[in-house]
């Protein structure tokens, strides 16, 4: 996370009150060459820096010693790595010894998401071939119990306390503390999550940018993302409302803690505000001695924690009980009291005397927010895989002469309603998201061909002749006009662009097509595709492999034959059919199309 772990030092004798460094055992001046090499070497390759703790006198120099050495290898949170060094400074000169044996530790700053995806299989890690001390250490201390849920059940990984304890929190500038209060004081989720909504972009996101850190790397993002929902829920907020939330934030993600604090201390027009633990803040204010610090601020509603898991991975024999020893040194009262001069709690979240408001934090305990089950942290983790895919989506626009007519009370035609919220709902779709429009009638482009393309598929940033397609999409939208005497070619444009988005499928994204009509149906004089038979087509055609799903927004359709027709084009493809009879549900649908995506290719059709 935030803390910064020293390569530079054998013992970590990192001070926080920055008093001497103790003398090392073995006389005065003595450097140990060979090792100081390979650690400058590891650094130089761009291997994460590790230290083997001197041991005991009575245990001998490297090799020299009375009797065979155990060797311990311990990977940890880079954060909480040089306090983890610390202790096994400690451990190592006290002379303890296991089956009569001395104990050599070697301690290295590992990322948690590395060393569970090596340890599982369950994705890439940074892990070195030549070095697998981290990939399969004998003592893993994540910084989370959330990266444990994918160890052997076999006994073979047994976690033996906690090592330390900190709390995620909101985090901004000092100055950007002074500016937040007044846009949402105190501090808390619900504020947080309201300045995130991807659906409500001039509410409070006009004045707060929410910064995320990546929850599939991170489990601070991780967390952040737990307690932002576990809020939402309890306030009985809708999964269109957390999808609007996961779609923004994952245009917002920062790669890591130091970037999260390097883009907090930038003056922009919208205050930064971001999730971190409340170490990494400490560390950030007192390690880098920054110009403007971070502040932590303590959500209203409680918080979750990092609870830093010691996990035993040692087989069998002396190594295991090497690493059973080590940990009971990490939860003792010693232990405990070192993790608090590197900024954490102690495991019952007692915080140290460094954890002050000069250092942009505070040592009195939040409320916490328990974490949910297994399979709601799974679902939130998927939700978010799911929204980070980018989109490819085809708009087909009904053009033809029944949209002109009032789509409700307020006398507004359909056409007006359906072009005003398609350029208002655009609004939710990032830069890089691929949409393409067209429109369809009859006869449009001769005889029998009764679509015609209005705006190619491409990202919405990308510039055509100095335009940007997203503002060239707004243009074309509020010149179109419905054609009076236009009828309703519905069943052959529809197959025209199923074959398209088929053929040019793109496994990378959610590939959709997305229906404006006004449910009046097919009604294509030339004859054409007949009901019955569209259905067939698109239930051929369809594969849940590369799918292409069909979603449709039918403006006034009140007719069951109609709405039948239309829920069962959408069911063939894994779609969705909507039925909005004002303006106003229009808007609805596109968060609910969008929240589809948590659930696609398996969604199933439903009728609204």
């Amino acid at each position: 996370m935030g803390g910064r772990h020293r390569t530079d030092e054998l013992e970590g004798d990192f001070n926080p009150q920055h008093e001497p460094p103790p003398r090392r055992r073995g006389g005065p001046g003595k450097v140990f060459v060979p090792l100081a090499g390979a650690v400058a070497l590891a650094v130089l390759c761009g291997v994460a820096a590790y230290v083997v703790v001197n041991k005991d006198p009575q245990c001998g120099e490297e090799g020299n010693g009375p009797g065979e050495k155990i060797g311990l290898t311990v990977a940890a949170s880079p954060d909480i790595q040089p306090a983890v060094q610390k202790v096994a400074g400690k451990f190592a000169k006290s002379g303890k010894k296991i089956d009569g044996k001395c104990v050599t530790v070697t301690v290295k700053a590992a990322e948690s998401a590395d060393v569970a995806n090596a340890i599982t299989g369950s994705g890439p890690t940074k892990a070195q071939a030549e070095d697998r001390s981290g990939a399969d250490p004998d003592v893993w201390i994540p910084d989370s119990k959330l990266w444990t849920t994918g160890l052997p059940t076999d006994g073979t990984a047994k976690v033996a306390g906690n090592a330390a304890r900190s709390p995620v929190v909101l985090t901004t500038s000092k100055s950007g503390a002074e500016k937040l209060r007044s846009a949402f004081s105190p501090a808390s989720w619900t504020g947080l999550m309201s300045a995130a909504n991807a659906a409500n972009p001039d509410g409070l996101a006009r004045k707060v940018r929410v910064l995320a850190l990546d929850p599939t790397q991170n489990a601070a993002g991780l967390g952040a993302l737990l307690a932002g929902a576990s809020v939402l829920k309890a306030g009985g907020g809708s999964e269109e409302l957390l999808v609007g939330v996961l779609r923004q934030l994952s245009e917002s993600t920062v790669p890591s803690p130091d970037n999260l604090f390097a883009t907090l201390t930038k003056t922009t027009a919208r205050i930064p505000v971001g999730v971190a633990s409340e170490q990494a803040v400490w560390s950030f204010n007192t390690k880098t001695s920054p110009s403007s610090p971070a502040v932590a601020l303590y959500p209203t509603e409680g918080t979750v924690s990092l609870d830093y898991p010691i996990v035993i991975r040692a087989k069998a024999g002396a190594v295991r009980k090497a690493a059973a020893a080590f940990a009971a040194e990490l939860t003792s009262a010693s232990g405990k009291k070192t993790v608090q001069d590197y900024g954490f709690r102690t495991p019952d979240g007692k915080g140290g005397g460094l954890l002050k408001p000069e250092n942009g934090v505070s040592a009195k305990k939040p409320a916490e927010i328990k974490l949910p089950d297994q399979a709601s942290i799974d679902k939130l983790a998927q939700a978010w895989r799911q929204v980070k895919l980018g989109a490819r989506l085809l708009g087909l626009i009904d053009i033809s002469g029944t949209m002109a007519e009032p789509a409700d009370s307020t006398g507004v035609s359909r056409m007006k309603a359906i072009t005003e919220t398609s350029i208002e709902g655009l609004k939710l779709f990032p830069d890089k998201t691929e949409i393409g429009i067209w429109a369809f009638s009859d006869n449009l482009q001769g005889p029998g061909v009764d679509w015609k393309p209005v705006i190619s598929i491409g990202p919405l940033a990308q510039q055509v002749n100095g335009v940007t397609r997203r503002d060239r999409i707004i243009q074309a939208m509020q010149r179109t006009q419905a054609i009076p005497t236009g009828n309703t070619g519905l069943n052959d444009t529809l197959w025209a662009a199923y074959q398209k988005m088929t053929k040019e499928y793109q496994p990378d994204k959610v590939n959709t097509i997305l229906l404006f009509t006004d449910g009046v149906g097919n009604d294509d004089p030339n004859g054409g595709i007949e009901n019955k038979e569209i259905i067939q087509k698109l239930k051929q055609a369809y594969d849940p492999k590369r799918p292409v799903s069909i979603l449709i927004i039918s403006f006034n359709t009140t007719q069951d034959d109609d709405k039948a027709q239309m829920t069962a084009i959408a069911k063939a493809t894994g779609g969705a059919a909507y039925f909005p009879q004002t303006v106003l549900e229009v808007r609805d649908i596109f968060l609910k199309g969008i929240a589809r995506r948590l659930c696609a290719p398996n969604c199933g059709g439903s009728a609204q």
